[in-house]
């Protein structure tokens, strides 16, 4: 697939049916999510508000039409932690392995830059064993987008009646400086 014919663009709540069906195989068959259950409409659309009021929130469209989405929240909500935050992404499952995910994340990196994020942080669930619900391909996939491993924690998540880990990987994108400048909301650039 040629990148000229994805389109990356702001999410908007309108979108929540979309990426829904993009996030239910995830919750329904992986352990990729640890959420159990699929949540309704109203309460992605929810989410992608709660996104919005202050960080991106990015969609992937291919002739119209929703095949991935990232985006990021606080890593900690405390006004220490406000250069670092945690990203997520998300393809149809039919999506994958087409560079779709290097151009979302290109894209998220572009515009948390110009915000003065310096740090993303990844939390991925691993597994000691592969297994039909999860892989290792989003780590493989984090390490190739330039993120390294910082910690693992062991059997914390438990879905599909096993025991998974849950790493935490890390990519810095700016200068960490004694007077570091404030971070720039996604609704002000």
């Amino acid at each position: 697939m040629e990148k000229s014919e994805i389109r990356i663009r702001t999410a908007m709540e309108s979108d929540a049916e979309k990426l829904l069906a993009i996030y239910a195989p995830y919750v329904e068959k992986t352990a990729i999510t640890f959420e159990y259950e699929v949540p309704s409409a109203g309460e992605f659309a929810g989410r992608i508000a709660h996104v919005l009021k202050r960080y991106p929130y990015l969609v992937a469209e291919r002739d119209g039409e929703a095949i991935g989405y990232a985006y990021v929240s606080p890593f900690h909500e405390r006004a220490a932690y406000d250069w670092a935050v945690e990203t997520s992404i998300y393809l149809r499952q039919d999506m994958k392995r087409m560079g779709i995910g290097s151009t979302l994340y290109t894209e998220l990196e572009e515009i948390l830059r110009r915000m003065n994020i310096l740090n993303l942080n990844a939390c991925i669930a691993y597994p000691e064993t592969e297994d039909e619900y999860l892989t290792r391909a989003s780590v493989k996939f984090h390490q190739k987008s330039g993120y390294n491993m910082v910690g693992e924690f062991h059997q914390c998540g438990y879905k599909f009646g096993r025991w998974y880990n849950m790493v935490w990987m890390e990519k810095i994108i700016g200068m960490h400086l004694e007077h570091q400048p404030a971070v720039i909301p996604f609704s002000e650039l």
